[in-house]
């Protein structure tokens, strides 16, 4: 009983020193109060968030939430013409291109187009990315009247005509029969030869002959004859819509350079320099009171530039240089639908809307008619002057 108790007051001893170890020790590595008095607190930094670009952004793009952020700098090295509010960046254009993170100021953002640094044109900001714009001719029949204007949507239609040709010569058909060529044995040496006649194509051998022909059954004396074409192949005609929806950019002429940053220095964008310019030019085809003026003809537009792909831009400079005529369709502001079309030939004329081939009759019309003549319109015939 008395040896329990030793154990225990031993094992009370223990503890009671292990305590007193364990607090002298805490209180070693506390620093003194003069050290703590002492002791400088932590600086706290001033930050404020700034407006970044956070993609590369090309030079009059619109900015949006989707390409902007927000990072944290200290106060000191915000400049003047940061932007610390999103909503004051947000819908302006980008003066320059722009590279990823750089912080935004007010002179690297204008509000509107003319504003832009001189380094390119003011079409190209009307350009989507991955687009192109192409120019070709057009007249008043080709143009529905010089209806569409910039931001219309049109249709382009090419018509092309197609000849058969020779594939080795690549030349039209048919073959002309410029000589004879065949066995030939000198009599005096027994020597072989082969001999062809050449002659020198002319115009007029074009529709004389001889020409490639084929041996048919002549009816009425029921003998062979040999044919030969009556006159040079006929093309084929063929028209189809190779553009379905194509956003005009500009009827008429681009302004000159200097034309364009006049107006843009003037704080007018284009389109108001050109209605401006539209309604001078009314002014001054008016007559004066009490004097008399001559009004200046207008001159229409003689080409027109639309934004395409790049694939359907390299198509239509083929189809200008392989001398294809283009139309154009005027697309309803309303409708963005694509629908496909038949190309249009003869046979699908005949087919498709029923029109029959005339019968041959013993009468016919008078006076001879060998060709279509459109009718004259008054306006095609320029007044005489008295």
């Amino acid at each position: 009983m008395r040896r329990g108790r030793v154990f225990f007051y031993l094992a009370a001893i223990l503890i009671l020193v292990l305590v007193a170890v364990f607090v002298f020790s805490q209180r070693l590595q506390q620093p003194s109060g003069a050290e703590i008095t002492g002791a400088e607190p932590t600086p706290v930094v001033d930050l404020v968030e700034i407006v970044v670009i956070t993609q590369p952004t090309p030079r009059g793009t619109v900015l949006n939430e989707t390409i902007l952020g927000m990072i944290a700098l200290p106060r000191d090295v915000v400049i003047e013409g940061m932007f610390t509010d999103m909503a004051l960046v947000v819908g302006r254009q980008a003066k320059f291109d722009l590279d990823s993170g750089i912080p935004l100021t007010a002179s690297m953002l204008v509000d509107t187009a003319d504003q832009l640094s001189a380094r390119g044109s003011l079409a190209a900001l009307s350009i989507p990315r991955g687009m192109v714009a192409i120019s070709i001719p057009i007249s008043r029949l080709s143009s529905v009247s010089y209806a569409p204007k910039a931001g219309d949507h049109v249709s382009v239609i090419a018509s092309m005509l197609f000849l058969d040709l020779d594939s080795e010569f690549q030349t039209s058909l048919p073959n002309h029969i410029r000589g004879i060529a065949g066995p030939y044995t000198d009599p005096e040496t027994g020597q072989a030869f082969m001999t062809i006649t050449i002659e020198k194509p002319t115009v007029e051998m074009a529709t004389a002959f001889p020409f490639y022909g084929r041996t048919e059954l002549e009816p009425i004396l029921n003998e062979l004859a040999y044919i030969a074409p009556g006159e040079l192949q006929r093309p084929r005609l063929v028209t189809q819509m190779v553009l379905y929806d194509a956003e005009i950019l500009q009827v008429g002429d681009f302004p000159l350079v200097e034309e364009e940053r006049a107006a843009a220095s003037e704080g007018v964008t284009a389109a108001d320099a050109e209605t401006a310019a539209a309604e001078a030019a009314v002014e001054a085809a008016q007559p004066q009171v009490g004097e008399a003026q001559e009004a200046a003809p207008a001159v229409p537009p003689d080409v027109i530039t639309i934004i395409v792909t790049p694939q359907d831009a390299v198509t239509v400079n083929y189809l200008l240089y392989s001398g294809a005529e283009l139309t154009l369709a005027l697309r309803s502001s309303r409708d963005d639908t694509i629908t496909t079309t038949e190309a249009a030939t003869l046979q699908f004329l005949l087919d498709v809307y029923n029109i029959p081939i005339p019968a041959k009759l013993p009468y016919g019309i008078t006076p001879r008619i060998d060709e279509l003549v459109p009718p004259v319109l008054e306006n095609d015939i320029p007044p005489v002057e008295q």
